[in-house]
This record gives C-alpha cells, sequence and structure tokens, in this order.
C-alpha cells in the first residue's frame, strides 16, 4: 500500500520517535550490561523515576529545557537527536517501501543500526545483545518475510563475516597489531543476513570510503592522530542503509559500465 495522506507521515514519525526513545535507553544502558526494562526510565543522575510527561519523546527535551524536572541536571543532546534522527528514518524508509512487511524489517533493522552507531561512538564497542540475535532474526525474515532469500541471507553472513575475520587474521599475522574487532565483524555479519551477500560488498566499499573521508578531515582539522582508532561501526551502518535503499541500483550501475 503507498502512502496517500500526509498525516500518515506524522504517525510514521511518531512511532520512530518512540521507538528512538527505546533506543535511547539500549545506548545507555547495553554498555553497562543494565536490564533495558528493568527498573523503568529514571535520570541517571538523581536516580529519579520519570514521570510519563518527562518521557515523551522530543517535546519533553523542549518544555523541560534540556534539564531534569527533579535535580536539574542537563539531559544530554544525544536523547533528542537519537529520538529526531530515528522518526526521519522511519519517514524516508516510509516513502520507500510503504506499508509492507519489508519496510517493517528494514525499520528495526536501521533502528538496531543506529543503536550500534551511537554506542560504538562513545565506547567503541559493538554489544553483541544486538548482532547475534540480529543475526538469527535476519536469516528468519529472509525465509518469509523479504525477498532477500534464506540462502542469500546466509551466504551474507558467511562471507561478510568471514572477510573480516580474515582481516582480522591477517593484520595480526603480517602486521603484528589488531585489526578488524570482533564486533565489526559480527556487525557485517549482521547486515549480511538481512540484506544479503551482495549488499555485503556495497556496505563494505562504502563504509571504507567514508570512513576513510572522515579520517582524513579529522586529521586535517587535528580532531583526531593517525594512530587514534576511529569506530568503524557508524561507517558500516551508514554504508548498510545506503546499500539497504539503493544498493540495487548501484550495483546495476556497476556491472552495467565494467568492461
Amino acid at each position: 500500500m503507498s502512502p496517500e495522506y500526509p498525516f500518515d507521515y506524522v504517525i510514521v514519525f511518531v512511532l520512530g520517535t518512540l521507538l528512538g526513545s527505546f533506543a535511547n535507553v539500549c545506548i545507555y544502558r547495553l554498555p553497562q550490561r543494565l536490564s533495558i526494562i528493568f527498573p523503568g526510565s529514571h535520570c541517571p543522575s538523581c536516580q529519579e523515576a520519570l514521570r510519563p510527561w518527562h518521557n515523551v519523546p522530543l517535546l519533553s527535551y523542549v518544555l523541560l529545557g534540556g534539564r531534569c524536572a527533579t535535580c536539574k541536571t542537563t539531559i544530554s543532546l544525544r536523547y533528542p537527536l537519537v529520538e529526531l534522527g530515528n522518526g526521519l528514518l522511519y519517514i524516508f524508509l516510509y516513502s520507500q517501501y510503504h506499508l509492507s512487511v519489508q519496510g517493517l524489517v528494514v525499520a528495526i533493522l536501521a533502528t538496531a543500526l543506529l543503536i550500534v552507531s551511537s554506542i560504538d561512538l562513545v565506547y567503541m564497542i559493538i554489544p553483541d545483545v544486538i548482532t547475534l540475535p540480529g543475526i538469527a532474526v535476519g536469516i528468519c525474515t529472509s525465509l518469509w518475510l523479504t525477498p532477500v532469500g534464506v540462502g542469500n541471507a546466509v551466504l551474507g553472513v558467511l562471507l561478510g563475516g568471514g572477510l573480516f575475520l580474515l582481516m582480522a587474521v591477517l593484520s595480526v599475522v603480517i602486521l603484528h597489531r589488531e585489526g578488524m574487532g570482533g564486533g565489526d565483524i559480527k556487525l557485517i555479519a549482521m547486515i549480511g543476513a538481512f540484506l544479503g551477500w551482495p549488499a555485503v560488498f556495497v556496505t563494505i566499499f562504502l563504509g571504507a570510503v567514508l570512513g576513510a573521508l572522515v579520517g582524513i578531515i579529522l586529521m586535517l582539522v587535528r580532531l583526531k592522530g593517525r594512530k587514534e582508532p576511529l569506530p568503524f561501526g557508524p561507517f558500516l551502518a551508514l554504508g548498510a542503509f545506503l546499500a539497504m535503499v539503493w544498493g540495487d541500483t548501484m550495483l546495476t550501475w556497476y556491472f552495467s559500465h565494467s568492461p
């Protein structure tokens, strides 16, 4: 079913911000190995439980002036940004996939990638609790819910995870230093499970190009040193998102212009 009314986009955006609020819970708690269910939402500073009207995505942040209602501690700007970002992602995905099962699947993947990227940027880790179940979910959805196909999904897991694992081993053996992290290996395997093996190549290529460009810019403005690590998860996530939406078009263009 195609979107016909502007109000559809409002509903999709609100749903995206609500799930963005849950994504914030995951971003804060998962690196600390805390439950994402209990206790309920509370201020990280004073531990006071949030009232329902203190927990409305975007709106509460604005009405509270970006501060806790109880202790007046400044609320991280990350909270409204993640909510807004997830809402905008859902609007865009709705415009591409409309009201469909496949659209629901890619929305779940997009939110998972947003969570992974946010955690990796701050903590330089990618939690297994997202990627390992994500691999299983991706394969299952390829069986019944998306046109990827289970063979394509399994090959995506093996190809993506295998390539990154090989790079990690070769880095240790040849360069005598740690290369690709275990979190990145599992992340690309999860992406392969959802999107299939052709999208793995698009994701890796785009992630590498974007990561290199950002790394060069950060070094030029002296925000990063040459030897300082740069988390690769966000670039893989962005590459996967682009592959999710335009991957087939990119591959078609490439093969039509290759000799």
